[in-house]
């Protein structure tokens, strides 16, 4: 059954968080991204907590009945690290894993390089660690290509042109390398609505996530991703991490896992070949059977 709450955090920021088993059982926590919400995983909340865990999603800052602040700068990154490390804070001992796909992850990866003690493993989903996606951007024109739309993403218009004509120009995101997206059903894109809509303040701090963040392709205006240099010992993630990876992804391309032990010693990682961007929706099961064996001693 899943319960739903809020967490209000010590900096004044509240996370509206649905939450599934015993309350004394070990913590999961998983992270969402663009341009979900905490619902995706309610499946995967129900699944594990009748495996033993006590599961929490929040709803990210800016997005649903979570606090969205109206300053830009307040989606950087030391700010959305900041919701998260307080999130696992509060849980008064390091979870068991903190689980989180793209934007999610891109947090998850920054807290667990932060603040390793909040967790025990880390498991990540198609969400690229910032020394990568920093490498890709600089010097991949693939991957320059692939991520164009976040530019489209951080214009001061975006969130408005996306919620245009039943936010006609967002289902695409949802899509496969062809084109497909079978599981985003009319009864799914009423829950995608109804949270896109809650709390008026739509898609404004979704796409201020990529407003606020250099890490995009660079433009002849804007160096972006180009003006970067990262130190490694701010990137190197300790913990034993779970990287699951659906292979035909056209926004996150595989040569992001090129090299990634450079920055994660104790690095398993999954690839799924079938599998797009969207893997937790297209094959749950797969996802949740590598979860529950790396989350077993």
């Amino acid at each position: 059954m899943i319960e739903t709450g809020e967490l209000a955090l010590p900096h004044g920021i509240t996370l509206s968080c649905r939450m599934a088993g015993d309350p004394a059982a070990p913590v999961l926590v998983f992270l969402h991204g663009f341009p979900e919400a905490a619902f995706v995983w309610d499946d995967m909340l129900t699944r594990l907590a009748a495996r033993g865990y006590r599961c929490i999603a929040p709803n990210l800052r800016g997005y649903a009945s979570s606090s969205s602040p109206a300053d830009r700068e307040a989606y950087r990154a030391h700010h959305l690290l900041q919701d998260i490390e307080a999130l696992l804070a509060a849980q008064g001992a390091p979870v068991a894993a903190l689980v989180a796909h793209d934007w999610g992850g891109a947090i998850a990866w920054g807290v667990a390089a932060r603040r390793p003690g909040l967790m025990e493993r880390l498991v990540i989903i198609n969400a690229p660690h910032a020394g990568a996606f920093a490498r890709e951007l600089q010097g991949n024109p693939r991957q320059q290509a692939a991520s164009a739309y976040m530019n489209y993403l951080a214009r001061p218009d975006a969130a408005q042109r996306l919620a245009q004509d039943d936010f006609r120009r967002i289902w695409p995101f949802f899509a496969d390398a062809q084109g497909r997206a079978d599981w985003l059903t009319e009864d799914v894109k009423d829950r995608f609505r109804q949270v896109w809509r809650e709390g008026g303040a739509g898609l404004v701090g979704p796409c201020s996530y990529y407003a606020a963040s250099p890490l995009r392709p660079p433009t002849p205006g804007d160096p972006a991703a180009a003006g970067l240099t990262l130190a490694d010992n701010a990137l190197r993630v300790s913990v034993p991490t779970l990287v699951l990876w659906g292979e035909q992804d056209s926004a996150l391309l595989p040569s992001l896992l090129d090299g990634l032990d450079r920055w994660v010693p104790d690095l398993r990682i999954e690839r799924h070949p079938q599998a797009s961007h969207w893997v937790v929706h297209e094959d749950p099961n797969w996802v949740a059977r590598r979860i529950e064996a790396f989350l077993r001693p």
